[in-house]
C-alpha cells in the first residue's frame, strides 16, 4: 500500500499505540479508562426531544454553513460569553466538529509560501494531534515549541527567532489547553496577537475547554483582539458543544473570525465540507442558548478537581489545572509509568510522549501521564488514590 510522502513518517496516533503498550498486559485489577477526553456526565434531556422533533430533516440536505438559526444562536453565545459582536451571516461557520475545522482551516488560509520560502506552523508540543497533520497537508514546515512548566505550559512563540517568524503563517494555541490546563491571561493573549500583526500570521484559538474551569472565566483570543484593535481577521476561533455540554456525539462546534477569512473557508467548505445532519443542528441551536446545564457541569468537574487536589496534594510537581478536565501528573517515564498503573491497579492512563513530538532528541511529554476525569467523582476518586498509592508510594 503506498501513502504519500509527506504522511510517511507520522508515528501511530495515540491510542493504537497505547493498545499496543497495554492490551498484551492483564489489568491488575477491575479495568478503570481515564485515558480518553470524553465526557461521561449527563447532557441536557431535551436534546434528544429536539432531535426527535425535527426528524424529518434527515431526508434533506443540511445546510453547509449552518442554519441561520444556528449561526445566530452561536453569534448570541460569542456575545454574551465574549463581549463582542460578529455577524452571524458573514463570521461564523458550523462544524461537524472542531477537528474538522482546525483541519480545514489550515486548507483554506495556509499561504502556499512565506517570505519566499516554506511557510511555518507554529504548535505547541504537547499538542492536539489535528495541528500537525494539517500543517503537513499544507505543505507546510511544523514547528513545535515547548510547552513546559516553566513557562506555565504554554507555549512563548515571543521567543522563536525572526527567520521563523518570518516564514510563520499560523499558530495553534489550546487555551484551556490540552493536556496540561493551563489558561492563557490577557497578557498572553496580548503579546500573542502583537507577535502576530508584527509578523503578519494568523492565531488559530483553539478553546474547545473554554467552558470548564476553576474561578474567573479564561479571557478569549478574539475577545482580546478585539480589546486591542487588531485586524478582526488576525484571529480565528474554534469553539465545541462536546465538552462544554457533554455532547461529543452531536459533532456541533462552529469556527468564527473576520468576513475575509470566513469568505475563504466557506469557499473551500462548499467543495468540501461535511455539514451537521439537520436535526442535529436544530438541537444545536437550542444548546448553545442554554447555560444553566453548563455551570451544572463545570460544578461537577471543581468537585472532582478538588478531591485531585487533596489527593496529590503531597506530590512533587503536581500542578493544580485551571481548565479543562485532565491531570498532567509528572513521572519519570510516562510509559513505564502507564505499564506500572495498567498492571497493578487496572487504572489505564496515556503517557504524555504519546501527545508530544521529538525535538531535537527530547520529548516535553516524556515525563508525564495524561488523566482524564470524566468518570463520576466517586469512581475517580477511587482510581486516583490508587494512581498516587502505586506511582508516588503515598498512603
Amino acid at each position: 500500500m503506498v501513502f504519500p510522502e509527506r504522511f510517511s513518517d507520522l508515528p501511530a496516533y495515540a491510542f493504537p499505540r497505547l493498545r499496543a503498550l497495554l492490551d498484551h498486559l492483564e489489568p491488575g485489577g477491575p479495568a478503570v479508562h481515564m485515558t480518553i477526553g470524553e465526557p461521561k456526565h449527563a447532557f441536557p434531556a431535551w436534546v434528544a426531544d429536539e432531535i426527535a422533533a425535527h426528524a424529518e430533516g434527515f431526508n434533506r440536505y443540511p445546510p453547509n454553513d449552518g442554519t441561520p438559526e444556528l449561526q445566530q444562536a452561536i453569534a448570541d453565545w460569542i456575545a454574551r460569553r465574549y463581549g463582542v459582536k460578529v455577524e452571524a451571516a458573514s463570521q461564523v461557520v458550523a462544524l461537524n466538529g472542531t477537528r474538522e475545522g482546525l483541519y480545514n482551516a489550515a486548507m483554506a488560509l495556509c499561504p502556499e509560501t512565506r517570505a519566499g520560502g516554506v511557510p511555518v506552523v507554529l504548535t505547541p508540543n504537547p499538542f492536539y494531534q489535528v495541528y500537525a497533520v494539517a500543517a503537513i497537508s499544507v505543505g507546510a514546515e511544523p514547528v513545535y515549541v515547548p510547552a513546559r512548566a516553566g513557562n506555565g505550559f504554554l507555549p512563548d512563540f515571543t521567543a522563536l527567532p525572526a527567520d521563523v517568524l518570518n516564514r510563520t503563517a499560523i499558530a495553534y494555541v489550546c487555551s484551556p489547553s490540552n493536556p496540561q490546563g493551563a489558561v492563557a491571561d490577557r497578557t498572553y493573549w496580548q503579546a500573542l496577537i502583537a507577535l502576530a500583526e508584527r509578523y503578519d500570521f494568523r492565531i488559530f484559538a483553539d478553546e474547545c475547554y473554554s467552558e470548564i474551569y476553576r474561578g474567573d472565566a479564561p479571557v478569549g483570543a478574539l475577545q482580546v483582539a478585539g480589546e486591542m484593535g487588531a485586524d478582526p481577521d488576525r484571529v480565528v476561533i474554534f469553539h465545541s458543544l462536546s465538552k462544554r455540554s457533554n455532547l461529543p456525539g452531536l459533532r456541533s462546534g462552529f469556527v468564527a473570525s473576520g468576513p475575509d477569512n470566513m469568505a475563504r473557508i466557506k469557499q473551500l467548505r462548499a467543495y468540501s465540507g461535511a455539514p451537521l445532519p439537520l436535526p442535529l443542528q436544530r438541537a444545536a441551536e437550542k444548546v448553545w442558548a442554554d447555560e444553566a446545564h453548563v455551570v451544572e457541569n463545570r460544578a461537577l468537574y471543581a468537585a472532582k478537581f478538588e478531591a485531585a487536589d487533596g489527593i496529590f496534594a503531597g506530590v512533587p510537581g503536581y500542578d493544580s489545572p485551571r481548565g479543562g478536565f485532565f491531570l498532567w501528573l509528572p513521572v519519570a517515564d510516562g510509559e513505564a509509568a502507564a505499564v506500572k498503573a495498567w498492571t497493578q491497579t487496572g487504572v489505564r492512563v496515556l503517557p504524555g510522549a504519546y501527545l508530544s513530538r521529538d525535538v531535537a532528541g527530547d520529548n516535553p511529554g516524556k515525563g508525564y501521564i495524561r488523566v482524564a476525569l470524566v468518570a463520576p467523582k466517586a469512581e475517580v476518586t477511587d482510581a486516583l488514590i490508587k494512581l498516587r498509592d502505586c506511582l508516588y508510594g503515598q498512603e
